[in-house]
């Protein structure tokens, strides 16, 4: 968004989206946590709210006319939004694909004859989508630039905090920081620094962390907080690429409800669920998923952060990483893609 303001001053603006989409224009007509539904399960539940939404959308852009849709992630919702605005007659791009790689292959089809231009985030997603003939654009990866440049403006001499990053939704919070913290709890180390979600109320965590002296909140810019990190726990989504990017060692964690597991093992088709992983095709970090997400193991994994030897080989796979995420190009992902939607206006 600030990017497409940027060179072209005369944009205008409605969104869904969260706080720092809020930074470039204003609030959102509804704001992302309003929308945080994870797994089947929670879905299904919530079906309604998900039905009102999808009407609450089509009404709004049919009353803002835009001139081009632009859908960042969140499959379900975009692709059925994807579809109505095709009929509408409305340009659609898409960023940030659908993992099709992983699931639900088949929503190929709908990208090709719904979407307009896809721009994708992570290397291998280009040739996935040329050999299947949609019409794709990568730059590299947003956050290789964004990190790379935050750390040469924030040089930290020594590294001594051990951080959790829990996830930014209440739901998944719930689920796996008390595992986190039960297993954390097992170690030498004497203060975790536990990163608070904005959208995510501070009584939420305090409840959790009530009794556990060792744990505090860390309320500020969670960039900060990985650029002081030895160690980290990680829950798995794009927080275990910026641990990576910032060179911290990670064990990365996921643990969601029996049922929605128990479906994503049967569909799901990937040998990783940490970003870093996936694209460099090789168990640079530890996962631990759903039952081996738990107190001895979280301890035993912790503790491994700490033998010199593992740390120097995960920190040569976070260099592989980040050679692969590099494109050459001089300007900014978001410059290079907003460049690409404003040509293909005019």
């Amino acid at each position: 968004m600030r990017s497409l303001h940027q060179q072209d001053e005369s944009a205008a603006f409605e969104y869904w989206g969260g706080d720092k989409m809020a930074e470039v224009y204003g609030q959102p007509f509804k704001h992302i946590t309003d929308l945080a539904f994870m797994g089947f399960w929670e879905v299904a539940k919530n079906i309604n709210t998900i039905r009102g939404n999808f009407a609450l959308c089509k009404k709004q852009i049919e009353t803002f006319e835009p001139d081009a849709l632009i859908l960042i992630d969140y499959p379900g919702f975009n692709l059925r939004m994807a579809e109505w605005a095709k009929k509408k007659k409305i340009t659609v791009y898409y960023y940030i694909s659908p993992q099709l790689w992983a699931w639900k292959s088949k929503r190929i089809e709908k990208i090709k004859k719904f979407v307009d231009r896809l721009f994708v985030i992570l290397p291998f997603e280009k040739t996935y989508y040329e050999d299947r003939n949609v019409d794709v654009s990568y730059y590299g990866h947003p956050l290789a630039d964004i990190i790379s440049d935050y750390r040469q403006n924030h040089q930290v001499e020594e590294r001594e905090i051990h951080a959790i990053f829990p996830g930014s939704r209440t739901q998944e919070i719930s689920k796996i920081l008390p595992r986190m913290i039960a297993g954390a709890e097992r170690t030498n180390i004497d203060t975790f620094y536990i990163s608070k979600s904005t959208s995510v109320p501070r009584s939420f965590y305090e409840n959790l962390i009530a009794d556990h002296d060792r744990f505090q909140l860390f309320d500020g810019d969670s960039y900060e907080l990985f650029n002081h990190s030895r160690s980290a726990l990680v829950t798995s989504g794009t927080a275990t690429l910026e641990c990576a990017l910032f060179d911290v060692p990670q064990v990365v964690c996921y643990y969601g409800s029996q049922l929605s597991y128990a479906i994503a093992k049967r569909l799901v088709n990937i040998d990783y669920i940490a970003l870093a992983n996936l694209i460099v095709d090789e168990a640079i970090v530890c996962e631990l998923i759903q039952q081996d997400c738990n107190p001895e193991r979280i301890q035993e994994e912790l503790i491994k952060l700490e033998n010199s030897d593992v740390r120097a080989s995960i920190l040569n796979g976070y260099d592989t990483l980040k050679n692969k995420l590099q494109t050459g190009e001089q300007k900014s992902v978001p410059d290079l893609i907003a460049s690409e939607i404003i040509d293909r206006l005019n």
